[in-house]
């Protein structure tokens, strides 16, 4: 939202005012209030005027710094909030000076300007961040008499600001227009599905403003030297998250706002589905599995989408007894074949569905301030909204879930949420204009809850498509409703790095796109880029997305990277519990890996999966593709070719490749199964050392399906030595494989063994293995 024209005007209507100077301040044990009229005070006669901004600085946690910023403080605060975190007793040190007041958390700190213009600076140690400066915060009193508080924060030249959800828009969001307001959208706009109030930068500071309504960013527009961000009504509220690199930043803002629950083993694997449109009975969802099982494409989890209910009863929660008319006997047949069930589900009932009545004589809907329960037929006939501030609805709500569970479900798609009303009631009162945000977080949080009060922690996952700041702690999320083309392949990906940059650390996507059928081809490249995300969909609209349909060579090419992310679980899960630890996404944008390359800052088709593994999907059906390297000597695991990075690469390559990149001075661990997604990672692990360097050092965690570390070693190479430190042993065979050295035999763990130069003794945990090599040129 704008509210001035240029350097020099404010736009026809607006009042603006802005703090001044530090008039007065108070400190205490853990704050910091300042005073700060919106003019400059001399005498006391000017102190009978206004407005004054009341301005309280804190921490809730070290490298953490609150703002706090009122007009009028007698408002009455209607719910929702974010939920964040706060450590008990915590207070920041403040020191009050003669030119200033400096309050710091951590190795962050603020310091606020007392004896000329209004101005607060941000620093991490040494290293200046941002500031707030003069005529930078306003107070807006709009032609129609509604208010809003605004600040804005400097940009430095060359900074990037990413994040703000998933956004499909340009991954930097310089020079965007971006409204806090989730919206059903598709993947087209810059309308998302997911927005998240929080923006990172390639400074190495977070931002994170704390109201769950339509927040509106102005990222370098109305003036191109700042982020501006404004709110209606007399407060705003927002949080400096500081930290020693964008990863650090990340830790802390998922630290405040909840880092993501570790979702289950097997949900990383193939997910395979109906469609929504599509017809379907059980004959024909048993052909799909049996066709997949048949062909060798290991598949592992197998999804209902809507019309496993009667059409125009959604939700009831009851089979369509028409095509499926013995569910429950039927779910256990499928699952005999090895696969989980997953069936979608929505917070929207029909008036048609049996549980209308009931939801409406308990009072379980949203509703009008007559006291009627809110209907529309946008969507479903006469349909109303499940009210999740009502806990004895969220109880109904989970009961109706409990029963499906028994019958052999094991997670639910959670759709929609976006489309929540403004003109309604909630049961606690919940402001309506920030509940249409918010909602999402209540309705995943009920069904999350449920899957894992019955399944226990680990075991519960959902498929969930909206969003707001802290859903990131029920995984896993998708991306919405794409288009089969490579234009909505690759702005699908812009979309999931900045959502990962919002802290969540699991993301999928409709293989193939959602809407219309995809070409052979781009069903063959969406299937390399879907597997080496963390999870992964065949979804669509109208189109059944088993690979026969495509042609014969597409059944080869799943079956290979199923096959693929199968073997790579071991390195995948390890990175799922960094996100779990950490919050530090699986897929990750390579300015988080490599913040210090300028070339990294706008790369938004190619990413980092983990920390090691380079992927740079092909959006082109002539298979070329273009893409930055890094610098060092990185080996593409698929074909082996040791590519030198520090610049860009044009590559030609078929269905069964694409740039998959081991990062120099690092240990992918391959392990022994590749037909599910869920095994022992450590038994018979092959540890794939790359391009160890001299003077380095790589590492390696191995961890269990319960997020448990099971081996842990790392590996120092000093010239033509090399030393293994087994830092914990699973008592498990595991093997190296180096590449890169000129080692003339692979080993066995376990063993002692000695062959050309080559000794290997790693019979206990607290042992050192030391191994002669020879240097090997390019």
């Amino acid at each position: 939202m704008k509210f001035t024209e240029g350097l020099w005007r404010v736009k026809d209507g607006v009042k603006l005012y802005h703090p001044a100077h530090v008039y007065d301040y108070e400190i205490s044990k853990d704050s910091v209030i300042v005073f700060a009229p919106a003019h400059f005070i001399t005498n006391r006669g000017q102190t009978l005027q206004g407005p004054v901004f009341t301005i309280r600085f804190s921490s809730p946690f070290k490298d953490v710094i609150r703002v706090q910023i009122w007009h009028y403080k007698g408002q009455k605060s209607k719910k929702p909030y974010f939920e964040f975190y706060k450590e008990e007793g915590y207070c920041p040190c403040i020191e009050d000076f003669s030119d200033n007041i400096v309050i710091t958390s951590g190795k962050l700190r603020a310091v606020i300007n007392k004896k000329d213009e209004w101005k607060v600076e941000y620093y991490y140690e040494d290293k200046y961040l941002t500031k707030n400066g003069y005529k930078y915060l306003g107070y807006a009193i709009m032609a129609d008499n509604n208010t809003y508080m605004r600040e804005q924060l400097s940009l430095s030249v060359g900074e990037c600001v990413y994040g703000l959800g998933e956004r499909f828009t340009p991954f930097v969001k310089n020079g965007q227009v971006v409204d806090m307001w989730n919206e059903d959208g598709g993947t087209i706009s810059e309308l998302a599905y997911k927005n998240i109030p929080f923006y990172i930068t390639n400074r190495g500071y977070g931002v994170f403003v704390n109201d769950p309504g339509r927040v509106s960013f102005e990222v370098a527009t109305e003036n191109v030297e700042r982020v501006q961000f404004s709110v209606e009504g007399e407060y705003l509220e927002y949080f400096i998250i500081g930290g020693s690199s964008m990863k650090n930043v990340l830790e802390n803002y998922t630290k405040l706002t909840g880092r993501p629950q570790l979702p289950p083993a097997w949900s990383f694997g193939l997910w395979l589905t109906t469609s929504f449109t599509t017809n379907y009975d059980e004959k024909t969802v048993t052909s799909f599995i049996d066709g997949m099982i048949q062909k060798d494409i290991p598949l592992h989890v197998f999804h209902f989408d809507c019309f496993w209910m009667k059409d125009m009863h959604w939700v009831d929660f009851e089979w369509d007894k028409r095509v499926f008319p013995d569910p429950k006997n039927m779910l256990e047949r499928l699952k005999e074949k090895g696969v989980k069930i997953c069936i979608w589900i929505n917070p929207y009932v029909s008036q048609f569905s049996k549980l209308f009545d009931e939801g409406k004589e308990k009072g379980y809907f949203l509703k009008k301030p007559n006291g009627d329960v809110w209907q529309t037929d946008d969507w479903q006939p006469g349909m109303a909204i499940v009210d999740f501030t009502n806990p004895e609805a969220c109880r109904w709500y989970s009961d109706k879930l409990k029963e499906l569970i028994e019958m052999g479900v094991d997670c639910f798609k959670t759709d929609f949420g976006e489309r929540i009303p403004t003109d309604v009631v909630y049961f606690d009162g919940s402001d309506p204009q920030k509940m249409h945000n918010y909602y999402t977080y209540l309705y995943n949080k009920t069904v999350y809850e449920t899957l894992q009060e019955t399944f226990g922690k680990g075991n519960a996952v959902v498929f969930a498509r909206s969003a707001t700041a802290g859903s990131q702690k029920f995984p896993v999320h998708w991306g919405g409703d794409c288009l089969a083309s490579y234009e909505s392949m690759a702005e699908t990906l812009r979309g999931g790095l900045s959502l990962s940059l919002c802290g969540f650390g699991f993301w999928s996507h409709d293989i193939g796109g959602f809407e219309s059928t995809a070409t052979p081809d781009l069903y063959k490249r969406w299937v390399a880029f879907g597997l080496l995300s963390s999870h992964s969909r065949l979804h669509g609209n109208s189109a059944y997305k088993v690979p026969w349909l495509y042609d014969e060579e597409a059944v080869d090419v799943l079956r290979f990277f199923t096959k693929l992310k199968c073997k790579l679980m071991p390195y995948i899960f390890s990175a799922a519990v960094e996100a779990v630890e950490k919050g530090i996404p699986v897929l990750r944008p390579m300015v988080l890996e490599f913040p210090d390359d300028p070339a990294c800052e706008y790369l938004d088709r190619q990413y980092m999966l983990g920390s090691s593994l380079l992927v740079a999907p092909i959006f082109s059906p002539d298979g070329e593709v273009q893409y930055y390297v890094p610098e060092g000597v990185w080996t593409n695991i698929l074909t082996g070719e040791k590519i030198v990075g520090g610049r860009w690469r044009k590559e030609k390559h078929d269905y069964f490749s694409l740039p998959l990149l081991a990062r120099p001075n690092s240990i992918i661990p391959i392990g022994s199964c590749d037909t599910k997604s869920d095994y022992d990672y450590a038994q018979n692990v092959t540890l794939n050392v790359y391009e160890l360097e001299d003077g380095k050092t790589a590492s390696v965690t191995v961890k269990n399906t319960n997020g448990e570390t099971e081996l842990e070693l790392e590996v120092i190479r000093e010239k033509d030595n090399i030393s293994i430190n087994v830092l914990k042993d699973t008592q498990k065979p595991w093997k190296f494989i180096f590449h890169g050295l000129n080692l003339k035999s692979q080993f066995n763990a376990l063993v002692s063994k000695k062959e050309d130069g080559c000794e290997v003794v790693l019979e206990s945990a607290d042992k050192k293995a030391l191994l002669s090599v020879e240097k090997t040129e390019l």
